[in-house]
C-alpha cells in the first residue's frame, strides 16, 4: 500500500514539473522572438505595356495612335527668320516654305534663283560657298586599257580645280540641307552646340579658299614628301615576314 502512495505522489510531482516547464518556454523571450510575424515588404506596382515607350498607347494595335504632326515652317522665302547652325559649319537648314521647290531636278533648281552669290546679298539669303563650285573629283583616264591616275597620292596631289558653276556634286541641295519641324518633341532637346567662331550659329568659316589652302602640296605649296620617300616607294616595307615566295 505504501508502494502505491509513492508511486501516485511520484506521478502527481512529475506532472507538475512538467506542466512548469511548459508553462516557463511559454514565457521565455527566445520563444517570443521565434513566433513573431515577418514585416510587411512593399511590392512596385506592376508597369503595363502601355505604359512602356514614348507612345503611351495599345502596343498590339495602331488603332488609337496618332504620331505628332509634322509641322514645317510656312514663311514665304525672304520673310523667314535664319535657324542657328548645329554646329559649326553645319549645313544650314531650310528655314523657309518650300512647297513647289522641291524636289530638285536637273533642270530645275529653285535654289539658285536666290542663293547665288551674285544675287544672295539683295534677295536676304545666305550665298552658296566657294567650295560647292570647286571640283576635287579628279579625272583619271584609261590608256589602252590600262588605269592611269591623273593624281600621285603618294606625293599627297590632289584634283582641286575651282570653277565658275554649280558642281554636280553639290547641286542636288537638299541631301544636306533640310526644313525643320516645329512639332513638340517626346523627349527634351538638351544639346548645346559649342562654335569654335564666334559667328559659328550663323556664318561658315568655310569663306573663300579657307577649306582648300592646305589640301594642294606639290602645285600650291610645300611638298611634305621628300626625295627619299618617293624614291623608296616601291620598297617591300610592311610585307609579312611569314610570305613565301
Amino acid at each position: 500500500m505504501k508502494a502505491i502512495s509513492k508511486l501516485t505522489i511520484g506521478l502527481v510531482t512529475a506532472a507538475v514539473l512538467m506542466v512548469g516547464c511548459g508553462e516557463t518556454a511559454k514565457e521565455s523571450p527566445v520563444a517570443a522572438e521565434a513566433v513573431t510575424p515577418a514585416k510587411k515588404v512593399s511590392v512596385a506596382p506592376t508597369i503595363t505595356e502601355a505604359s512602356l515607350g514614348l507612345r503611351k498607347t495599345d502596343l498590339y494595335t495602331e488603332d488609337s495612335t496618332i504620331a505628332s504632326k509634322t509641322e514645317y515652317r510656312t514663311a514665304p522665302a525672304m520673310g523667314s527668320t535664319k535657324i542657328k547652325r548645329a554646329f559649326q559649319d553645319a549645313p544650314p537648314m531650310i528655314p523657309h516654305d518650300t512647297e513647289g521647290m522641291l524636289p530638285i531636278k536637273i533642270g530645275n533648281n529653285a535654289c539658285t534663283g536666290c542663293h547665288m552669290p551674285e544675287v544672295a546679298t539683295s534677295m536676304g539669303a545666305t550665298p552658296i560657298p566657294v567650295s560647292h563650285f570647286t571640283d576635287f573629283r579628279p579625272k583619271h583616264k584609261v590608256v589602252n586599257g590600262t588605269f592611269k591616275k591623273v593624281v600621285d597620292n603618294y606625293k599627297n596631289e590632289t584634283a582641286i580645280v575651282h570653277k565658275d558653276t554649280l558642281q554636280g556634286a553639290r547641286f542636288n541641295c537638299s541631301q544636306c540641307h533640310a526644313p525643320q519641324s516645329q512639332g513638340n518633341l517626346a523627349v527634351e532637346n538638351t544639346f548645346e552646340a559649342a562654335y569654335t567662331k564666334a559667328d559659328g550659329a550663323e556664318r561658315s568659316s568655310w569663306a573663300g579658299t579657307a577649306m582648300t589652302d592646305q589640301l594642294d602640296t606639290i602645285k600650291g605649296g610645300e611638298n611634305f614628301v621628300t626625295p627619299e620617300d618617293i624614291a623608296n616607294e616601291n620598297s617591300p616595307a610592311g610585307v609579312s615576314p611569314w610570305t613565301h615566295h
